[in-house]
């Protein structure tokens, strides 16, 4: 059995080696091949093309690199030509994988799309396009199944795989000891997993930082670096603000240690917030764009949340902030709520608690490992209902 991955962003690189693993464990002869990420190759994956360096948000990022996207487009009908999976499986990344869901389709390999892309929140309409090209929907969200079962699409609901991570990580004790200070109020800083979005929205968080830290001498902020050249950026920009004197310290890959010792965190916007989640860990949520950004997002984007608990919950449980131009009326909003956070233990209880409600309502275990019984469940039919078409 082979089967062919394309994953375009570092979270989804994440979850499809755990669901490599778990293929793995049902057929151990199984062969993978990918355009994806290094934890897949580190899986057992083969890595035709490091996708997830490509890693870009919004369509003013993706058009420098349009003859790149271009290129690999072609390069994985060719791959999927010759090789000819036994099927294919699609995580995240919409622009790119479309094409894929395309190629696939057209030349009879099945297609899987595994935690598919937010179409009820920002482009229902592309709803047609998953009826002609995607065989299979996995859906990490309940609410998802529903709306992709009343549009007609064959979806399975297989819990979201983040949870299970969260569960099984084995965390660095001897940094929980470390920031587990009693006298010190942690405050996790999370800039993002792009470096778009470290660029765009590290310099706010420090100025959040440097008036948290003027009304709380006793608050440290730790600092999650998803790679380590974000770690050299934010240093970086801590130097160009004049910032070396605050009570800061990057860390590279702690992020669920931040999130399990921070009192609450400021983040950007992205599928960490389902960490947070998991964590029962309150946050305020950022993602800084431009105005060309803004205006195209207010006219396509259908529901009035960014992070996903809020979604999920259909109300605001993570204070969000889309923000533009100056920052500095957002700023004043977020200092207001995290310090009140900070001063008012009962404040900080109730968000947590509210977390904790939404994770015994709606999330379920096993999601890596009912993905690939439901992959392997459908593959193994596939030539019988061939047969009856």
């Amino acid at each position: 059995m082979h089967l062919f991955f394309s994953v375009g962003e570092p979270s989804g690189d994440q979850h499809t080696a755990h669901l490599i693993q778990e293929i793995r464990n049902r057929v151990p002869q199984a062969h993978f091949s990918a355009f994806g990420g290094p934890e897949m190759q580190a899986a057992g994956c083969r890595l035709e093309v490091r996708l997830t360096d490509y890693a870009v948000m919004g369509i003013f990022n993706v058009l420098p690199l349009i003859f790149k996207f271009i290129g690999l487009i072609r390069q994985v009908g060719a791959y999927l030509e010759s090789e000819r999976p036994d099927a294919v499986i699609l995580v995240d990344f919409p622009g790119f994988n479309w094409w894929v869901a395309k190629k696939a389709k057209s030349i009879g390999i099945p297609v899987f799309y595994y935690l598919p892309p937010q179409l009820w929140a920002w482009a229902p309409w592309r709803i047609r396009r998953v009826r002609k090209n995607v065989d299979y929907i996995l859906s990490g969200l309940k609410f998802e199944k529903q709306w992709y079962e009343a549009r007609g699409v064959n979806v399975d609901y297989i819990g979201h795989p983040f949870f299970d991570e969260v569960i099984s990580k084995p965390l660095d004790q001897e940094l929980l000891e470390e920031l587990s200070d009693s006298e010190k109020k942690i405050v996790g800083i999370l800039p993002g997993s792009r470096t778009s979005e470290v660029t765009k929205n590290f310099p706010v968080m420090l100025r959040i930082v440097r008036q948290l830290s003027q009304k709380f001498p006793n608050a440290v902020f730790p600092v999650a670096c998803y790679k380590a050249a974000h770690l050299e950026l934010c240093k970086k920009i801590i130097e160009q603000q004049e910032a070396t004197g605050l009570p800061i310290k990057l860390y590279l890959k702690k992020t669920s240690e931040i999130i399990e010792s921070a009192q609450c965190c400021l983040m950007v916007s992205g599928s960490v917030s389902l960490e947070l989640l998991a964590r029962k860990t309150p946050a305020v949520v950022i993602y800084r764009s431009h105005w060309g950004m803004y205006f195209l997002a207010h006219l396509l984007i259908t529901c009035k949340y960014m992070s996903l608990p809020n979604l999920i919950a259909d109300r605001e449980l993570m204070p969000e902030f889309p923000s533009v131009g100056s920052p500095k009326k957002d700023i004043a909003k977020i200092n207001t709520i995290m310090s009140d956070w900070l001063c008012t233990p009962l404040s900080l209880e109730r968000a947590r608690n509210k977390l904790s409600s939404l994770y015994d309502e709606t999330v379920i275990s096993g999601a890596s490992a009912q993905a690939a019984e439901t992959i392997l469940n459908h593959i193994q039919s596939e030539p019988q209902q061939k047969a009856v078409a």
